[in-house]
């Protein structure tokens, strides 16, 4: 660790403390066991976003891992001020769960699965429903609401998948209900004409739509009230705001690092006055970006609906969950309104903070995948995690960069070895259908570049923030 990064003390067996100290304007937390291995630049990023003079909470939960500017995994709590970077660039990338009333066996998973992947683009740069300037206005307004309007302006195969009595009962389980509060004029050009192709794809990276096997119930009454079973096939699907949200995040960046008041920090440490213009713009372009990503996950879902109904006949479909892990929101914590940016971290909400939504009675679902091959869980908030600002990981972390797993070949010489070769890679992914859009670099997502989901997930049931549902596992992967 570099001398200027201060040594997390271990306060408990799954809390770490870094006191305030150089320019530092509070403490900060790290919620991991010893278990979980820190990276030293990600400790020093948790450092340099407990400086920054709005910051009232810094913390970061165990999935800790190298960010932009700030690590993936933190939660920083901010007076006045919201800051694009601790967003990130794919706003509002989240996660979706979908039941299916198939158990193991009774289905071909891997013939779904490439049924997925000829309607489903995977990479990046790709397109699927085409959007005119009133479509796309519709959905930065309205996001997931505004497919119903979607569905009368355009055609597509999705449509055939779609349903009003059915939309009805999906807006419910989505978080916010699927619509942020947004402006169009608060959103860049750019976002508009690169992004208003993209509904429906998903994308490339840590991306993926997932077949699963219900492996394990721990919560017999909620996962009955969620509709899951053991051995039960679901589909998850885990995706942002595409090219859209990337650029709103660059020009928000861009806007904060040049004001005069930033001259002094990087793009990536810079950001705006709540109270601002350009503060309001971004919030309201961060809204827009979040209801695009909404309404995508909704395409996709409803494109995986189809696949099903056209394979096996009328399928229900239902979906358990859609929630968010890059957002910030205005939220009260301790008696103190703050604006909470979850940046690859996901808001856990017990029964009380549910109130008013079908979830008052379970506490918020959370979707936490770990990787392909590797299993997913789907927990409930408990109400116990102020002291994270009601947040959980957002899925296990990576333990190396997408360069050190893959490695670095030029011209046909290798520069840097990879370290997962490609026969433990093999060995991940056995007995696993994996289809993928880029086969070159699929071992940058290897199961062994990141963290055990299991002790990640260990480490919130025992703070007592979230307690588990059920475990999943992968039987057939789609990944860009």
């Amino acid at each position: 660790m570099n001398e200027s990064t201060p040594k997390p003390v271990r306060v408990n067996p799954f809390c770490l403390h870094i006191g305030r100290c150089g320019a530092m304007v509070t403490d900060a937390t790290i919620f991991a066991s010893e278990a979980i291995k820190l990276e030293p630049d990600a400790v020093r990023q948790l450092c340099d976003a407990a400086s920054l003079p709005p910051a009232k909470k810094v913390l970061a939960t165990a999935d800790i891992h190298v960010g932009f500017g700030i690590p993936i995994g933190a939660v920083l709590g901010l007076d006045h001020a919201i800051m694009p970077a601790a967003v990130g660039y794919d706003i509002n990338c989240g996660m979706r769960l979908l039941r299916t009333p198939f158990t193991k066996g009774d289905i071909d998973t891997d013939q779904i699965a490439a049924s997925i992947a000829r309607d489903i683009p995977l990479g990046e740069g790709k397109a699927n429903l085409p959007l005119d300037k009133a479509g796309i206005e519709a959905v930065i307004n309205k996001g997931a609401a505004s497919v119903p309007t979607l569905a009368e302006r355009t055609k597509h195969r999705v449509w055939e998948a779609f349903d009003p009595v059915e939309f009805a009962e999906d807006i419910k389980r989505i978080e916010e209900n699927g619509q942020m509060p947004a402006e169009v004029a608060a959103v860049p050009r750019a976002a508009i004409q690169k992004g208003s192709g993209q509904l429906g794809t998903l994308g490339g990276g840590n991306h993926f739509i997932e077949i699963q096997c219900v492996e394990k119930i721990f919560d017999r009454d909620s996962a009955k009230t969620f509709g899951l079973f053991e051995n039960q096939i679901v589909v998850m699907i885990h995706s942002g705001s595409r090219r859209f949200g990337y650029e709103v995040a660059d020009e928000y960046m861009n806007i904060a690092a040049g004001r005069p008041d930033m001259a002094d920090r990087k793009k990536m440490l810079s950001y705006l006055s709540t109270e601002s213009d350009a503060g309001r713009n971004y919030i309201n372009a961060m809204g827009a970006a979040a209801n695009f990503a909404f309404t995508n996950r909704h395409i996709m879902a409803l494109l995986v609906r189809r696949c099903f109904n056209r394979m096996f006949g009328p399928t229900p479909l239902k979906m358990v969950y859609d929630v968010t892990h890059n957002m910030a929101k205005f939220e009260e914590h301790n008696g103190k309104r703050l604006w909470v940016h979850r940046k690859g971290a996901t808001r856990a909400f017990g029964p009380r903070r549910m109130t008013g939504t079908i979830f008052a009675g379970t506490g918020q679902p959370i979707i936490t995948p770990g990787s392909m091959g590797t299993a997913s869980f789907l927990m409930v908030g408990t109400g116990n995690s102020e002291e994270s600002l009601c947040s959980v990981n957002h899925g296990a972390g990576r333990v190396m960069s997408r360069t050190a797993a893959l490695g670095k070949i030029r011209r046909g010489r290798i520069i840097t070895p990879a370290k997962i070769s490609d026969d433990q890679f093999k060995r991940s992914m056995k007995g696993i259908k994996l289809i993928t859009g880029n086969k070159q670099k699929i071992k940058e997502e290897a199961p062994g570049a990141y963290k055990d989901i299991d002790e990640v997930v260990r480490i919130v049931v025992e703070c007592g923030w979230a307690k588990a549902v059920a475990r999943m596992v992968p039987l057939a992967v789609l990944k860009g």
